[in-house]
């Protein structure tokens, strides 16, 4: 019988944890398939499969420069991930809101944090 596609759009080919090592190698610029195949420890034909799917789904482009294939990040894939994440955001920020909060407390108490034990 054959296999479901799982990867369909970016929340499911994202849900791989070497596609997402993948995006982040790409976040510094273009690369060839066997810069990033070493980098991650596959071999190139796995790497080229990671990549087929993320070019898929819009999160990666490939161009054409002399005798090698060039993968970029394609970051406007991306937004339907971060805009389901928006949705998130106010459980990380308020725990950032009161560790803010909290510490502004200690500093008007008077209260330091811990001493290097060299009190004179």
């Amino acid at each position: 019988m054959a296999r479901a596609a799982t990867t369909s759009d970016a929340f499911n080919a994202i849900a791989e944890p070497q596609r997402r090592q993948i995006l982040v190698l790409l976040r510094d610029g273009e690369r060839p398939v066997n810069d990033l195949a070493r980098d991650l420890g596959m071999t190139q034909p796995q790497a080229s499969k990671h990549l087929r799917v993320l070019r898929e789904v819009g999160l990666v482009r490939v161009r054409g420069a002399g005798k090698q294939r060039l993968y970029g990040l394609d970051a406007h894939g991306l937004r339907p991930v971060h805009e389901w994440l928006g949705g998130f955001e106010r459980f990380w920020s308020g725990g950032f809101d009161r560790l803010d909060a909290y510490v502004r407390e200690l500093k008007q108490t008077g209260q330091e944090g811990p001493h290097d034990g060299n009190d004179e």
